[in-house]
């Protein structure tokens, strides 16, 4: 039963590691309902040095990837909390790849449009076999320090996200 204090379900476009459901499902303490979906007008970068992507805006760009819906205030929280200061989420129109139907969504852009670090196109497939496995240690990190920081600061998850991670 719903409340009057409670906010309408979140639905956000992602484009990276998040359309993994092992990943997604692990961030969110759920299996959420994906659905594909195109955002055009951006283009999906690789970052120099870093294992994840980033979207800025980009005239003729269409970036693929996966919506996740009816997510909690909660839920969207974990998200925010990964994403950090890097990104800026906000409300873009998707069109969803079954359908054709159009969309409002939220979504992570990258803060930095104009970052020279930003170059070429991240490839999700070519990511998958490559670095999953340590994103998913890392989320899981990151869930457990979420659970119990005992005054700890958020596990750093350089190691996980950067080509060549700081030593320890």
């Amino acid at each position: 039963m719903a409340t009057s204090d409670q906010s309408p379900p979140h639905n956000v476009f992602v484009y990276g590691s998040f359309q993994e459901p092992a990943i997604a499902g692990l961030i969110l303490e759920c299996t959420p309902v994906i659905v594909s979906a195109k955002l055009h007008g951006f283009h999906l970068y690789r970052l120099k040095g870093r294992l994840h992507p980033c979207i800025a805006p980009s005239d003729n760009g269409i970036v693929k990837g996966k919506i996740l819906t009816g997510l909690t205030d909660a839920q969207l929280e974990n998200l925010d909390m990964i994403e950090g200061t890097e990104y800026v989420r906000k409300t873009v129109e998707v069109v969803l790849t079954d359908t054709s139907e159009k969309k409002k969504v939220e979504t992570y852009v990258w803060a930095k449009e104009d970052d020279p670090n930003m170059y070429g196109e991240w490839d999700f497939e070519e990511w998958k076999p490559l670095h999953m496995e340590a994103f998913l240690e890392g989320f899981k990190q990151f869930m457990e320090w979420k659970k119990n920081p005992d005054g700890k600061p958020m596990a750093k998850f350089d190691k996980y996200v950067l080509e060549d991670p700081p030593a320890e």
